[in-house]
């Protein structure tokens, strides 16, 4: 029997919580709603996976993705989890990884479209 593992779960509108999976695909996609994609914008050994469709799904924006310089360049739509990476494949997230994870995520965020660009702005609680 495989042991769960901890991963961060990122929902729209609401402060990132640790939460104890089963590993593999199907509850990975449960978490998600659906077809999962996973993307690796760290330097630390995490990816964020999230639902493939979740755009055109229709699914709420969650957070944005920056760059070093801090400017956003990809916004998650829905529900979406941060996973450690093991040799094979995702793994527990380490109690350093999920403190500095739950802070980054800490604010949900609000986006606006104002002259044809994207606005993203932390929601005040």
């Amino acid at each position: 029997m495989n042991e769960k593992i901890a991963v961060l779960v990122v929902e729209p509108e609401k402060a990132p919580y640790i939460k104890k999976i089963d590993p593999g695909l199907k509850p990975l996609q449960r978490e998600v709603g659906g077809d999962i994609q996973a993307i690796y914008p760290f330097p630390e050994p995490v990816a964020i996976v999230c639902n493939e469709n979740g755009k055109l799904d229709g699914l709420p924006l969650n957070r944005a993705i920056r760059d070093e310089g801090g400017k956003a360049y990809v916004i998650i739509a829905g529900t979406f989890l941060v996973v450690g990476l093991g040799d094979e494949d995702f793994a527990s997230l380490s109690p350093e990884l999920i403190q500095q994870f739950t802070r980054l995520y800490q604010k949900p965020e609000v986006f606006l479209r104002i002259n044809g660009s994207i606005v993203v702005l932390p929601m005040e609680d």
